[in-house]
């Protein structure tokens, strides 16, 4: 197994990363990805595929978005069946009347917060690692 699963260490040594750029989630019928985008996430559900992608390849394509939002990568190697990581940092958020779309690569997770609202994220989850280190 990879990846840290202890929850206290996890908190107190997570560090927070802002990606370049304004992402959105759009749906596509049947995987049919226009030329010319990168998603940084696609998941197949029944109604369609989520594409999560940067804004301007979304307008370039022409497709139908939602929720403009910054990406945040948490930079600790979290592993696959750490428990209570995400619902933590989601929780902290909320409490500051932010929602977020968190998403779980192999190595790190990500968190999509709205956009203008990502320095608001950052000092919560730098804020988080803190407290937790004491």
């Amino acid at each position: 197994m990879s990846g840290e699963l202890d929850l206290g260490a996890l908190l107190r040594t997570v560090s927070a990363r802002l990606v370049d750029g304004v992402f959105v989630f759009a749906t596509i019928p049947d995987d049919a990805v226009p030329d010319g985008i990168a998603p940084r996430m696609m998941f197949r559900e029944a109604e369609g595929t989520t594409l999560i992608l940067r804004q301007s390849e979304a307008e370039a394509a022409g497709l139908v978005y939602e929720f403009p939002c910054r990406m945040i990568t948490l930079d600790v190697h979290s592993s696959l069946e750490a428990v209570g990581f995400i619902a933590y940092i989601a929780t902290a958020l909320a409490e500051k009347g932010m929602g977020v779309n968190p998403v779980s690569g192999f190595y790190h997770d990500h968190l999509f917060v709205p956009d203008g609202r990502e320095q608001d994220a950052l000092r919560v989850i730098e804020q988080i690692a803190a407290d937790v280190a004491g």
